[in-house]
């Protein structure tokens, strides 16, 4: 499905919005987190795990379970880099926008584009890179 199109001010917020869910890594300081959210930033399911991959699939799992799926008008954000496998997991889900704080693979920015996915990283304060479906931008 083509996805929702996203504010940049909404995706400039998901950052304090995963830290300030966050309990167990605010509690810890070495968890990551995969989170979930609707079109306008809110938050809807966020999960923790030492590994990055096991939060998304943690957070797959949930919206399995929840009968989300597909997660075709929400936004994935993780809280390290966006990998290829977290893409894969996040193609699978239906899921058309992965956010990220850290740096994406080059694997990862080639599923985005192959599948039509919006894939966003570096995100810091009020700056990010789009890899791939900035149509789904709003400036």
């Amino acid at each position: 499905p083509p996805g929702p199109e996203i504010a940049a001010e909404t995706i400039y917020s998901l950052p304090n919005k995963l830290r300030e869910a966050q309990g167990l890594f605010e509690a810890t300081g070495g968890l990551h987190a995969a989170a979930l959210f609707d079109a306008e930033g809110n938050l809807v399911a966020l999960k923790e795990d030492v590994g990055r991959h096991n939060a998304t699939d943690k957070l797959v799992g949930w919206a399995l379970l929840e009968g989300q799926l597909p997660l075709s008008d929400q936004i994935v954000m993780v809280s390290g880099r966006s990998s290829f496998e977290i893409m894969q997991k996040c193609l699978v889900a239906g899921v058309p926008i992965v956010c990220a704080i850290s740096a994406p693979s080059s694997l990862a920015v080639d599923v985005a584009r192959g599948f039509g996915m919006t894939l966003v990283g570096f995100l810091r304060g009020n700056k990010f890179n789009v890899y791939a479906g900035s149509q789904r931008i709003q400036a």
